[in-house]
């Protein structure tokens, strides 16, 4: 039954083995000496109308991974598929027809924001450049948009200084949501913003999500505000995925080191209620040049020999819920 119940979910995005390697060049003739491993092997899928948490620390290859999926970064390896479209296979063509239905929301609300363009031409522009609207139209749908996010028509004769972060954001999401795209890549979407306006932003998305059946892959490093958006979530290392799980069962039960780590530097709303604190020794490994074996065991204090050598692969931990994590020790350590 449960494998049927599988076969009838519908992924819009499946991420099979991506890799991204930016080559380091020395020398007179600029000659590759080696490689920044920014992602290395990471593999996902997502559920057409769900949004994928996609955490770690600053560095682990987040970002890389979501402009990857959408080929503003070439892939090394790997491949994505996106409702049944081979992303990295298609004729240039063909991807800007496929850009329609994927967009970014980026992480800056000030400079991603052109500062000599006025609202309606940030948000109008796509419009034109991919022949949708033109005119009163393009006007038309413009002010549409603004109202969609919160913000009222009038606003599109104004420039971006004359906002604030919070109204910068939308007015992003506004230009993303331009061309009625499927699936949107929320890059650190409100890591840049007062804890107030962050909320804002996070039941704006989702409330976008529910009118317009949109899928999400929700880049941040904030897990607290992961757990409030997301369906599923992604914990990444050094460019490859160490736990993957529902959130539900994640923020109840952290199996990886990492994860663990991770979740006891979360605040806690009540001042009487105290949580310990796992303290990671060491830094962490450049991506350049990455420690043998399991990513994490220099910084691990379950680690053992064989984590040195060679690295456990995701596997399911239990019965029930899907919980997969790449750790020899996680039972000894959940234990």
């Amino acid at each position: 039954m449960k494998r049927n119940m599988e076969s009838t979910k519908k992924y819009l995005v499946d991420v099979k083995g991506l890799k991204t390697y930016f080559p380091i060049k020395r020398g007179l003739f600029s000659r590759v000496v080696g490689h920044v491993k920014a992602v290395d092997g990471v593999s996902f899928k997502i559920q057409a109308g769900k949004t994928l948490g996609l955490v770690g620390e600053s560095g682990c290859g987040k970002t890389t991974v979501g402009r990857t999926i959408l080929r503003l970064i070439n892939a090394t390896d790997g491949k994505v598929t996106f409702d049944g479209s081979d992303v990295f296979g298609l004729p240039s063509k063909e991807m800007r027809k496929l850009r329609c239905d994927m967009q970014l929301i980026f992480q800056d609300p000030y400079s991603s924001l052109n500062p000599r363009m006025t609202v309606a031409n940030i948000v109008g522009e796509s419009l034109t450049a991919h022949k949708m609207a033109t005119g009163r139209q393009r006007r038309k749908k413009v002010a549409e948009l603004l109202e969609r996010v919160g913000l009222s028509p009038h606003h599109s004769s104004r420039y971006p200084h004359e906002f604030s972060g919070g109204q910068r954001q939308r007015i992003g999401i506004a230009r993303a949501l331009a061309l009625d795209p499927k699936f949107i890549v929320c890059d650190e979407a409100v890591s840049a913003l007062d804890v107030s306006i962050q909320s804002q932003i996070i039941n704006l998305l989702q409330d976008l999500q529910d009118e317009m059946s949109l899928t999400y892959l929700f880049i941040a490093h904030d897990l607290a505000v992961v757990e409030h958006i997301s369906d599923y979530v992604a914990v990444m290392y050094l460019g490859k995925i160490v736990e993957y799980t529902s959130s539900r069962e994640l923020y109840k039960n952290p199996l990886h080191p990492y994860t663990r780590a991770l979740m006891s530097a979360i605040p806690m709303p009540d001042p009487h209620r105290r949580q310990q604190r796992i303290v990671l020794g060491g830094e962490v490994p450049s991506p350049s040049n990455p420690p043998s074996g399991c990513p994490f065991h220099p910084r691990c204090p379950m680690a053992e020999q064989r984590c040195s050598v060679e690295m456990q692969e995701l596997k399911q931990q239990g019965d029930g819920v899907e919980h997969i994590v790449a750790c020899w020790k996680c039972k000894e350590w959940n234990t």
